[in-house]
């Protein structure tokens, strides 16, 4: 398991380095594809408005989310905020003004182009309450009980270790602490030619489990007032070419998930 969970992080690692060098929306069989319009199309159509989308740094959105979880997390003025898999930084500005100058956001991502990236946004954004830290999300570099919020969005379902994600999103949670997460999850099983596709790993589908089963980990993890806020169907064509994939479009869907730490 640990030489197959390393073999799948080096393949995000790479798609997503060549998605922020190339600052395009999507990774295809090692060539990239996609567009700054294409990115907003997507970002559109998963939840974010206009407004959203141009209150960012140009190169901030990638496109890369399957939903809008700053929408759905009431951030409170000073809150502390942790953005899972915080990509080029889309997600972290627009927390930013939400928490305010006493509030603080804290993106990380295991990918050091995209670490590069969302800290070259924020100094161009002036995002003074903003940091990036390089980490995985199965051992956070954060300290224990330190967090208000976390937000993710379309993360946890490439990591081969969720179970470990949620329990460190526990830990880093401060008694009471709100989890909001936009994620993939599968309603029907995929084939096995998907979910050994390179592609759909930097798609964001091969990684998907089962809602059940999504479910399951964040309780197995502590979290308490479990609910599905929403849930929809996802644009899998916009994200991925592959003809294969694209087919199974209505085994996925996009669900928005609270929790408390307990």
């Amino acid at each position: 398991m640990k030489t197959k969970a390393k073999e799948i992080k080096k393949i995000v690692k790479e798609g997503y380095a060549k998605v922020a060098a190339q600052n395009v929306s999507c990774c295809s069989s090692g060539s990239c594809c996609g567009s700054a319009n294409q990115a907003k199309d997507i970002s559109k159509a998963v939840g974010y408005g206009e407004d959203e989308m141009n209150a960012v740094p140009e190169g901030a959105n990638l496109g890369l989310g399957c939903g809008n979880p700053v929408a759905i997390a009431s951030l409170k003025e000073g809150e502390v905020v942790l953005d899972l898999g915080s990509g080029a930084g889309f997600d972290a500005f627009l927390a930013s003004p939400r928490v305010g100058p006493a509030g603080r956001v804290i993106g990380v991502d295991m990918t050091p182009e995209m670490i590069e990236k969302a800290r070259k946004n924020a100094k161009k954004g002036n995002y003074a309450n903003v940091e990036f830290r390089l980490g995985e999300i199965e051992k956070l570099p954060v300290e224990d009980n330190s967090i208000d919020v976390i937000i993710s969005n379309c993360v946890i379902n490439l990591s081969p270790e969720k179970q470990k994600v949620f329990e460190e999103a526990f830990r880093v949670l401060k008694p009471g602490g709100r989890l909001m997460v936009s994620d993939l999850v599968l309603v029907k099983d995929l084939p096995d030619s998907v979910k050994q596709s390179v592609e759909a790993y930097i798609g964001c589908l091969a990684g998907a489990v089962m809602k059940d089963e999504y479910i399951r980990f964040i309780k197995n993890a502590g979290f308490r007032d479990i609910r599905i806020i929403s849930q929809s169907g996802y644009p899998v064509d916009a994200m991925v070419q592959d003809k294969d994939i694209i087919n199974i479009a209505n085994s996925v869907v996009s669900i928005k998930i609270h929790a408390v730490r307990s």
